[in-house]
């Protein structure tokens, strides 16, 4: 199933080209989840061909790209999907692109721009986690400790976004030397990621879900936005 922006943004073609374009996208999300990342490309290049002025079909482009670790091709499409759709939603992918090029500070420069302190809350969580690595790639690690820990120690578990940023955050510790706090930390993104978000389990060398570890959190005192801004990029509904 597509989500109702991409269907909305194909309703501005004819309704078999629509129809053509949806099952290629379907397709690119399919073999995306199985990791068939050839496949999801040629569907994604199909969808593209055909609507090559819908956001949404250049941006799946760039997350085909992306998987596939082809950072200068998913950054183009990236730009272009943001060009074409006036939205910021994609910031974070586009700083760890350019991450993935050898251009932390580019990474970071992204990530300081006014429309990057207006992206929603799981936009602002991916984007901290990108700016922790990228502080990691320069060496500075102490940096990158500290840009993640207020938000892992403050977040919310029931976050969809809480196993990733409880995973960079032990991740950046690991790279500071903190190999203690940061094993105790990867127990905690275990705990947390049933679904297998990140390589956690085989960090930790686990065949059995964890004990979930109590991190203090007050569920009376959550919002449920894990203290990242609260303001969209995008006017009348979140990301």
């Amino acid at each position: 199933m597509l989500a109702k922006e991409i269907r909305a943004e194909l309703l501005t073609l004819s309704k078999d080209n629509a129809e053509g374009v949806a099952r290629h996208l379907v397709a690119v999300g399919r073999y995306l989840d199985e990791e068939d990342f050839d496949e999801a490309l040629a569907h994604a290049q199909a969808a593209s061909r055909r609507a090559g002025r819908v956001a949404g079909v250049r941006e799946m482009l760039g997350v085909v790209h992306y998987r596939r670790a082809e950072w200068a091709k998913a950054l183009a499409e990236f730009r272009t999907a943001r060009r074409l759709s006036g939205t910021h939603h994609l910031l974070p992918l586009m700083a760890d692109a350019e991450r993935g090029l050898g251009r932390p500070e580019r990474a970071l420069e992204l990530a300081s721009t006014p429309e990057a302190r207006r992206l929603a809350p799981a936009e602002q969580i991916e984007m901290a986690i990108v700016v922790s690595g990228a502080r990691g790639d320069m060496g500075q690690t102490a940096a990158a400790v500290q840009h993640l820990r207020d938000l892992a120690l403050a977040g919310n578990p029931q976050a969809p976004w809480a196993a990733r940023l409880r995973y960079a955050y032990a991740a950046a510790l690991e790279a500071d030397g903190q190999a203690e706090e940061a094993k105790e930390w990867y127990v905690r993104a275990a705990a947390l990621d049933a679904d297998g978000e990140t390589d956690v389990r085989e960090v930790l060398g686990l065949e059995e879900e964890p004990e979930l570890v109590d991190l203090g959190w007050d569920e009376e005192e959550a919002d449920g936005t894990d203290g990242a801004a609260r303001q969209d990029d995008r006017p009348g509904s979140p990301t």
